[in-house]
C-alpha cells in the first residue's frame, strides 16, 4: 500500500503544471473565434442589405400588391410575386410529403432490418445521391421522367378524375406534358432524401442499444420499438433533418427550372405547370433590366424571408419537443 502511495505521489510531481488561462495563445484563439463568428454575421447582413436595396424600388412601386398580385407582364412593367411564392411553397410541401416518409423508412431499414453485408452498400448508394449535381436531376427529370410521368400517370389520372369535384380539379392536367408542380415536387423529394435519410440514420444509430434491447425484452415488435422508442428519442434530430431538407427544396433552382414548366399562372391542379421564386430568377435575371431586375431582387428578398421563417419554426418545434 505504501509503494502504491509513493507511485501516485511521484506521478503527480512528475506531471507538468497546467498553464493558467489568459496567455497570448488563449487571447489569439478567442479573437480568431470571435472574428469567425462575426464574419458570418457580416456576410449575412451584407447579402440581405444588398438584396433589399436592389428590390426596394419594386416594393416602393407596387407596395403590398407585389406580394398579392399574380401579374408578371414585362411589356407593361406589371410584376407580382404571388404565383412564384405559391409555386415555391407547394412544390416544397409536396417534396416533404413524398420524401420524408421514404427517408425515415430508409433510416429505419438501415438501422433495424438491413443485414450486415448490405448495410454499407446501401448507405453508400444513398449518400452518392447527395453528390449528384442538381442540373443532372433536372435533365433526367425533363427528358426521362417527365415523358413517362405524362404517359403513365397524368393521362390515366386525368381521364379518371375529369369532372369530379375537388379531386377533378386537383389532379386534372389540361395539357399532360409531364412537367408541372407535382413533377417538381417529386424531383425535389428525390434530392432531399439523401440528406434526411443520412441524418436520421446517424441519429438512430446513436440511441443506446440498451433501450432497444429492453423494449424487445418486454415483447415489443420492431414497429413498436421504432414507434415508441427510436422516433421519440431522435425526434429533435429528425425535425432538424426535415427542416434541412425543406431549406434545400425551397432554394433549389436548376432542377426545378427544368421540370416545373415556368408558367406564370395559378392553377388548382398540381399537374399543371407553374413557377418558383428560384426558377423565375434563373430564367430572367440574365436579361433583366430596370424595374424587372428590381422585381427579381425583391423575389430574392422574399425567398430569404421565407427561409428565415422556416428556421424560426424549426427552432420553435425543437424547443417544444425538448420541453415535452
Amino acid at each position: 500500500m505504501a509503494a502504491l502511495t509513493d507511485q501516485i505521489s511521484l506521478a503527480r510531481t512528475g506531471s507538468p503544471a497546467r498553464k493558467k488561462p489568459g496567455g497570448l495563445g488563449d487571447q489569439l484563439f478567442r479573437a480568431a473565434s470571435y472574428a469567425s463568428a462575426l464574419l458570418v454575421l457580416l456576410f449575412l447582413a451584407g447579402i440581405l442589405a444588398s438584396i433589399a436595396y436592389g428590390g426596394w424600388p419594386a416594393f416602393a412601386e407596387f407596395g403590398l400588391g407585389f406580394v398579392t398580385s399574380s401579374a408578371w407582364n414585362i411589356g407593361q412593367e406589371q410584376y407580382g410575386a404571388l404565383v412564384a411564392i405559391v409555386g415555391t411553397l407547394v412544390s416544397a410541401l409536396l417534396a416533404l410529403v413524398i420524401g420524408v416518409p421514404i427517408s425515415i423508412g430508409i433510416a429505419v431499414y438501415l438501422t433495424q432490418l438491413c443485414p450486415g453485408w448490405a448495410r454499407k452498400p446501401v448507405s453508400m448508394t444513398i449518400e452518392l445521391l447527395a453528390s449528384v449535381p442538381s442540373i443532372i436531376y433536372g435533365m433526367w427529370g425533363l427528358f426521362i421522367f417527365a415523358p413517362l410521368f405524362a404517359h403513365y400517370v397524368q393521362m390515366p389520372v386525368s381521364s379518371l378524375v375529369e369532372g369530379l369535384p375537388i379531386v377533378g380539379t386537383l389532379f386534372y392536367a389540361r395539357v399532360p406534358s409531364g412537367v408541372g408542380i407535382l413533377t417538381a415536387g417529386i424531383i425535389l423529394a428525390i434530392m432531399i432524401v439523401p440528406f434526411v435519410a443520412s441524418i436520421t440514420r446517424d441519429m438512430l444509430d446513436q440511441i443506446p442499444t440498451v433501450l432497444r434491447e429492453s423494449a424487445y425484452g418486454i415483447g415489443c415488435t420492431t414497429w413498436e420499438v421504432v414507434r415508441h422508442v427510436l422516433v421519440p428519442q431522435a425526434s429533435v434530430s429528425i425535425i432538424g433533418a426535415v427542416m434541412l431538407g425543406l431549406g434545400r427544396a425551397l432554394g433549389e433552382t436548376m432542377a426545378v427550372t427544368f421540370v416545373i414548366g415556368n408558367a406564370n399562372r395559378l392553377s388548382g391542379s398540381i399537374f399543371d405547370p407553374g413557377s418558383t421564386i428560384a426558377s423565375r430568377i434563373a430564367n430572367e435575371f440574365n436579361e433583366a433590366d430596370g424595374l424587372q431586375l428590381n422585381s427579381l431582387m425583391a423575389l430574392g428578398c422574399i425567398l430569404f424571408v421565407i427561409t428565415f421563417v422556416v428556421l424560426i419554426v424549426a427552432r420553435l418545434l425543437v424547443r417544444r419537443v425538448k420541453v415535452a
